[in-house]
C-alpha cells in the first residue's frame, strides 16, 4: 500500500527499491532483447535504483529540472522507465513518443508539448531533429548514451505547482475528435492512484507483494503499461516483462518464459489466440488472472476455459486514469456480456442522454465520472495542455463526460454499448476521422477527403477513406497509402480507399458522420474499391 503521505512516483519507487532490492523489477526476455539489440535479463530493484539515480545526476548536473518536459522515443526499452524516474525526481515530466508516428505527426507533437530535450533511438534521432526543426522548436535530438546538451531557452513550460503530489510528471496524447491529438497532463497524483487501485483491487484481481510477475505487450506510450502495468509492480515489489510487441505465435512461450503471475491485454488478442490450434500446453504457465478490455464476448469463457484464468474486463480512459475506473473483477462478475462491472463505492456516476437528462434504468446513454467526496478530480488528468475550452467541456457541470455510450442493469453492472465519439478503434488504437482527414488533405491529388470505420474480424475496426481526385485509379490509391505511411502512423492509413464524386454533407459544409459510415458499409463490397491492407504496415527506420 502507498502511504498517504506520499508524494511523486520516484518516493514510490524509492521505498520499493529500499524494500526489495534484490528482487528484480524489469525482466527483459531474449527475443526482445534481439529485437532492440539491447541485453536480456533482469534488472533488480537496487540496480535500477542506481541507475536512476545516475541519471539524476547527469541531467541536473546539465542543467533540466522542475517544469521541463523531455520527449522520449525508446519503444519498450526499460531506459523509458528508468529516465522518467529520474525526471520525476527532479520534478521534470517526459513526452512519451509513439513510434509509429511521422512526419507530420511527429512535427505537431514536438511543436505542441514544447521538450527541452528529445532522448530516442538511434534509428529516429535524425527525424525527431528534422520534426523539431520544423516545429520550429531549438531543441536537440539525442541518443541515450550521448552527452547531454544543456536545455533549449525557455524550457521551463509546465505550470509552476508548489504541491508536488499535483506536479505534472507526464503529457500522454490521445486522439481528439474535433482535430489534433489532446495532450492530456498527468500529475503524480494521477500514478500514485493508479498504484493504489490495482494493489488494492481484490477479487479476481488480488496482487500480493510475495513477486508478483506481470507481462504486458502493450506499449509504454499508453497509459495502460505505463500507468497500471508499472506502477502496479513497483508498488507490490514486483517485475513487469514489457515485450517488444504482441506476438501470437511465441506469446504462450514468452509467458511462460517471464513466470508471469498476470498478464495485460487488449481484445484483439484473446481473438487471435483463439483462433489457434488447441494443445495439450495451453494452460502449461503460471498466471492467475489477465487485465484487460475489449475481448469478443463470444469468446470470453471459452479463452478462460481453454486457458485456465480468468480476464478481468475494465473500463478507464487517459483521461480518468484511476480516478475513475470500472472493473468486472468481482467473483459473482459477468462473463461474455461486455459487462464492464458494477460501479465502486468511491465512484459517481450518471448515464444521460442527449438532452442532459439521467435516462431510465436499462437504457443507454452517455457515462459521466466523478469521484465521491471533497476531491471529484482525484486521480484524473489535471488538463489538456494549452486548451482550457476543451478542459471546461470535458468537465462540463462537474461531471467528466467520457463520450461512451453504457447502460446499467438493476443490480449496478454496467455494459458497454459504443463510443459517441467519432473515433476509429482500431486493435485497441484510438484514431480520430479528423485528424486523419487532416493529413491525407495535404496531398496535393485530393480534392476532399472523409474517413470512417468499416468493421474487421481481428482488428474491430478498419479505416475506410473516401477521396475526391481528378484521376482516379488503383495506382493512384496505392500511391496516396504510401505516401500517408511516411505522415501518419501505419495504424491510422486507410486500409480501404474509394474515390467518390462528392462527400455526404450538410448546408454547412461539414461531414453528415452517419450517412459516411453508411456510404462507407456501402462500398465496402463495391468492385471498384481498392484494398490497401497489404500496404499498411509498421514503417521500420
Amino acid at each position: 500500500m502507498i502511504p498517504s503521505d506520499t508524494k511523486t512516483v520516484y518516493e514510490v519507487f524509492r521505498a520499493s527499491a529500499s524494500a526489495y532490492r534484490v528482487r528484480p523489477l524489469l525482466n527483459v526476455l531474449p527475443a526482445t532483447a534481439e529485437v532492440y539489440g539491447i541485453a536480456p535479463g533482469e534488472i533488480t530493484f537496487a540496480e535500477a535504483l542506481d541507475a536512476v539515480d545516475q541519471w539524476a545526476t547527469r541531467l541536473t548536473d546539465a542543467g533540466y529540472g522542475t517544469g521541463m518536459r523531455v520527449a522520449l522515443l525508446l519503444e519498450n526499452r526499460p531506459e523509458f522507465f528508468l529516465i522518467w524516474l529520474a525526471l520525476n525526481k527532479l520534478g521534470a515530466s517526459v513526452v512519451p513518443i509513439n513510434p509509429d508516428l511521422r512526419a507530420a505527426e511527429l512535427e505537431y507533437l514536438i511543436g505542441h508539448s514544447e521538450p527541452a530535450l528529445i532522448i530516442s533511438i538511434p534509428s529516429r534521432q535524425a527525424e525527431l531533429q528534422a520534426a523539431a526543426d520544423a516545429a520550429g522548436v531549438p531543441l536537440a535530438a539525442i541518443t541515450p548514451n550521448a552527452h547531454l546538451p544543456s536545455p533549449r531557452a525557455n524550457a521551463v513550460v509546465a505550470a509552476d505547482v508548489a504541491d508536488e503530489f499535483h506536479r505534472e510528471t507526464a503529457v500522454l496524447y490521445t486522439s481528439g475528435t474535433t482535430g489534433k491529438p489532446k495532450g492530456c497532463v498527468l500529475a503524480n497524483a494521477y500514478f500514485l492512484e493508479v498504484g493504489r487501485w490495482y494493489s488494492t483491487l481484490g477479487g479476481i484481481v488480488s496482487l500480493t507483494t510475495e513477486g508478483e510477475r506481470m507481462i504486458t505487450p502493450l506499449p509504454i506510450f499508453h497509459m495502460n503499461a505505463m500507468a497500471y502495468s508499472f506502477m502496479a509492480m513497483v508498488t507490490v515489489g514486483g517485475c513487469l516483462t514489457a515485450l517488444d510487441r504482441f506476438h501470437p505465435r511465441s506469446w504462450w512461450q514468452d509467458v511462460k518464459d517471464s513466470r508471469a503471475t498476470c498478464l495485460h491485454y487488449l481484445g484483439v488478442m484473446p481473438s487471435m489466440l483463439m483462433g489457434m490450434d488447441s494443445a495439450p500446453t495451453d494452460t502449461d504457465h503460471t498466471v492467475r488472472f489477465g487485465f484487460g478490455a475489449g475481448v469478443d464476448p463470444k469468446l470470453h469463457g471459452a479463452f478462460e476455459d481453454r486457458y485456465g484464468f480468468p480476464l478481468m474486463e475494465a473500463w478507464a480512459m487517459t483521461e480518468t486514469g484511476a480516478g475513475a475506473v470500472i472493473s468486472n473483477h468481482t467473483h459473482d462478475r459477468l462473463i461474455g456480456q461486455s459487462a464492464l462491472g458494477q460501479v465502486p463505492d468511491w465512484l459517481d456516476v450518471s448515464i444521460i442522454d442527449d438532452a442532459g437528462v439521467e435516462v431510465t434504468p436499462g437504457d443507454p446513454g452517455e457515462l459521466l465520472v466523478r469521484r465521491k467526496g471533497d476531491s471529484p478530480r482525484l486521480g484524473f488528468f489535471s488538463e489538456y495542455y494549452k486548451n482550457p475550452e476543451a478542459t471546461d467541456e470535458a468537465w462540463e457541470n462537474g461531471w467528466f463526460h467520457t463520450g461512451d455510450v453504457v447502460r446499467a442493469d438493476a443490480d449496478g453492472f454496467v455494459f458497454f454499448v459504443d463510443r459517441k465519439k467519432n473515433v476509429i478503434r482500431r486493435s485497441g488504437e484510438n484514431i480520430a476521422a479528423v485528424e486523419v482527414e487532416s493529413i491525407l488533405m495535404r496531398h496535393p491529388d485530393i480534392a476532399a477527403a472523409a474517413v470512417a470505420p468499416v468493421p474487421d474480424l481481428v482488428r474491430g475496426d478498419e479505416v475506410f477513406a473516401c477521396l475526391t481526385v481528378a484521376n482516379p485509379s488503383s495506382a493512384k490509391a496505392e500511391e496516396i497509402v504510401t505516401w500517408a505511411l511516411e505522415q501518419m502512423a501505419y495504424y491510422k492509413v486507410p486500409g480501404y480507399v474509394a474515390f467518390v464524386d462528392a462527400l455526404p454533407l450538410t448546408s454547412t459544409q461539414k461531414i453528415q458522420r452517419a450517412d459516411l459510415k453508411a456510404m462507407a458499409a456501402a462500398l465496402l463490397t463495391d468492385p471498384a474499391t481498392v484494398n490497401t491492407l497489404h500496404l499498411k504496415k509498421r514503417q521500420v527506420a
